[in-house]
């Protein structure tokens, strides 16, 4: 066993596997609606520009040029006119739908739950997340994965995204974890990664599509079994 005492994990597109649990609910959405009559996109034309648009606002809401209410009233109009379709065919409802289906989806990537009871009988296990408290509780909930966790810290609860120090410094608080104990694991090497970097905070990059970067990493997995030989 190692030194750490306490393990911080993102949520998003490290645990819950995001991509698939949103075209899930797009293509869900896509047949309850049927867009197909609309005779302009298919379901993976749905899906493809949902990311796009979705990834251009979180963007945009990480660099605090637009709040949260912007994220969801802009989202789905912009999409349609992306796709060539018009907004007046748009169910009103679209928005708040997707909302709330989403986060009731339970995919995780694989092997999340087998490391998380792995590490679970070891280490103190804790989530950072720049979410939205009912969202990414929902989300937990919905994947059988909120049991493993004993502090969840999100964007709102901090009122400071990653990689600010704050919000990883609130985390340490609340779990009474001390920095040189500590180990952050997710995905972005802009937020999870420069974050613990910031607060000098040990961290793994999961990686799991092997894409390249010139940024000194400390530990790269591709895979959540990998966790095994690091902790």
């Amino acid at each position: 066993m190692s030194n750490y005492k306490h393990v911080f994990f993102d949520l998003d597109h490290t645990l819950w596997d995001y991509d698939a649990n949103a075209t899930d609910s797009l293509y869900e959405l896509y047949e309850r609606y049927d867009f197909y009559s609309l005779g302009v996109f298919g379901k993976s034309d749905l899906a493809r520009t949902f990311f796009e648009v979705n990834y251009e606002l979180w963007d945009l809401y990480n660099e605090h040029k637009i709040h949260r209410a912007d994220i969801r009233k802009r989202r789905f109009p912009a999409i349609f006119e992306r796709l060539g379709a018009m907004v007046e065919d748009m169910p009103k409802n679209l928005e708040t739908e997707y909302v709330a289906l989403c986060p009731t989806k339970d995919k995780t990537f694989k092997h999340a739950h087998a490391v998380l009871d792995y590490l679970s009988g070891k280490y103190n296990l804790h989530v950072i997340t720049n979410g939205f408290d009912d969202i990414q509780e929902t989300k937990l909930k919905s994947s059988g994965i909120r049991a493993y966790f004993d502090v969840i810290v999100t964007s709102e609860t901090a009122n400071n995204r990653k990689p600010s120090k704050e919000i990883f410094e609130l985390a340490l608080n609340l779990s009474n974890a001390q920095v040189q104990e500590s180990i952050m694991i997710g995905d972005n090497l802009g937020s999870d990664i420069q974050g613990a970097i910031n607060v000098g905070m040990d961290h793994v990059w999961f990686n799991p599509h092997g894409t390249k970067t010139d940024k000194p990493i400390q530990h790269e997995i591709e895979n959540l079994l990998q966790l095994k030989t690091i902790l």
